[in-house]
């Protein structure tokens, strides 16, 4: 079960992400797409896709999921399962046996063996398996990296717009428990009974009750934050991502990773006022400064003055097109983009492989406004190969990125690298240089040939790493 986006009823473009099959707690399901002819047994690479939608929502059945374009284009085997979210995958009453917290993680390490021991009779190489994931099933892969019972079960990760060390991806033991307790209380099973007891209680719930209460264990009103997610519980995650990032020898496995250019517009037009999907977002001085406080929601007065401080052009701070954009960039920063850069400086740092990626081009079928950009999760349909469907009217030029971004993730999938081991007609231009700790390359993903960049928002993403922290530390 999971709440059904309301938001703009009939609107293609929040309709696509709603689920598309009847809800159920009976969800436990996978999906398997195999090239034709079938593989000989146990030698054709496997791409096993974790959906996301925060840990509250998705489903393994969504249209843009459809992996047949992208088994029959690069002779891959496509796995994609569905997990618990929300409360029923993420309720965490740490020490507790019936909820230890990330029951979500562990059905999605299930299906991980679940490939192991089956996906050899579908054509498949169990030894050559690529985990991939966008948002909370990038955290999600990135989870999957960091747990040790979980790393023997793949050999590849593709972190898509998201990783597990995103200010919104984790919570502490305590802050776990406190949410859950708070659920609790909301739907009148918050007695003074212990923790058994209160479970019982919400057992007997309808699970609709439990999620349309789900929102409201958050500590307090902010944007892309989400209430019940993977929890720090000692087992499954021995200690905090960013702890265990930096932690260990050389990592084993290659990681791909990367962002879309407009990572915080989907977020600002649900959340923050001022914002919508029917009109041009201008943005007042003041609705900036309160989306300041709603995107940074951890901050207290001096941090929030800091962020004002860092993404404000100070030449032409009143100019509402700057400040719509300044948002953007905030909210997309601070939970997809810089996270992810500090996981492949942390990945390559450890003499772990990594290449980068920046996706900037805006479908032409895009229903979203044009001020909006290239959002959160669009380029999804272009690793799925949605362009080939000559059905949904994309661009020959939108097929050929779409073909190339396949032959990307299907050859890293066979040898840990995006490049062809000889020239590639698909690759349309130069080679894809690997992210090392120094040069910090990333390519850029469009309809032009392929460009290479270097420290993506570094400077911003300076701000959120290494200064911010700080000044949190410094000020309480």
């Amino acid at each position: 079960y999971q709440p059904v986006d309301t938001m703009f009823p009939g609107f293609g473009g929040s309709e696509m992400w709603n689920p598309n099959r009847e809800m159920s707690e009976d969800c436990l399901y996978l999906n398997l797409w195999v090239p034709h002819p079938p593989p000989p047994p146990g030698t054709a690479p496997v791409l096993v896709w974790i959906y996301g939608g925060g840990f509250y929502s998705g489903a393994a059945s969504l249209d843009v999921y459809d992996g047949r374009y992208l088994a029959a284009s690069e002779k891959v085997v496509v796995v994609s399962m569905n997990y618990r979210v929300g409360s029923l995958g993420f309720l965490a009453l740490p020490g507790h046996p019936e909820a230890p917290g990330n029951v979500g993680l562990l059905d999605q390490r299930l299906a991980l063996r679940w490939v192991q021991e089956n996906v050899g009779a579908f054509g498949g190489d169990p030894g050559a398996v690529t985990l991939f994931g966008e948002s909370a099933g990038a955290a999600s892969v990135g989870l999957h990296l960091l747990s040790p019972g979980s790393r023997p079960l793949f050999r590849r990760a593709v972190l898509q717009s998201g990783s597990p060390n995103g200010p919104w991806a984790t919570v502490g033991a305590a802050e776990g428990r406190r949410r859950a307790s708070t659920l609790a209380k909301l739907v009148g099973c918050g007695g003074p009974g212990n923790e058994t007891e209160l479970l019982g209680c919400l057992r007997a719930k309808a699970p609709q009750e439990l999620v349309e209460h789900e929102a409201s264990a958050l500590p307090q009103q902010s944007v892309f934050r989400f209430a019940f997610v993977p929890v720090v519980d000692g087992d499954f995650l021995e200690d905090a991502p960013e702890v265990l990032l930096g932690a260990g020898g050389r990592p084993e496995a290659e990681v791909l990773l990367g962002a879309v250019q407009d990572e915080g517009t989907y977020f600002l037009v649900y959340g923050v006022p001022g914002f919508g999907k029917d009109n041009e977002s201008l943005i007042s001085r003041e609705e900036f400064l309160g989306g300041v406080r709603l995107g940074v929601p951890q901050a207290n007065e001096l941090a929030a003055e800091a962020v004002v401080l860092q993404y404000t052009d100070w030449l032409d701070q009143d100019n509402p097109v700057k400040n719509r954009e300044a948002l953007d960039d905030i909210v997309g920063d601070h939970n997809v983009v810089c996270p992810l850069m500090q996981f492949a400086q942390r990945w390559a740092e450890r003499g772990g492989k990594v290449f980068a990626y920046l996706f900037d081009h805006r479908a032409s079928t895009l229903l979203w406004p044009p001020w909006m950009g290239v959002p959160h999760g669009y380029e999804i349909e272009f690793v799925f190969g949605q362009p080939l469907n000559p059905l949904l009217n994309y661009t020959a030029e939108e097929e050929r990125l779409s073909r190339r971004i396949m032959r990307y993730w299907g050859n890293f999938a066979r040898t840990g690298d995006p490049n062809e081991s000889r020239g590639d007609p698909q690759a349309g231009g130069g080679r894809w240089p690997p992210y090392t700790a120094s040069g910090q390359s990333y390519a850029r993903l469009n309809a032009r040939p392929l460009a290479v960049g270097q420290g993506l928002r570094a400077q911003n993403c300076a701000f959120w790493t290494r200064f911010l922290p700080k000044l949190l530390n410094a000020t309480g």
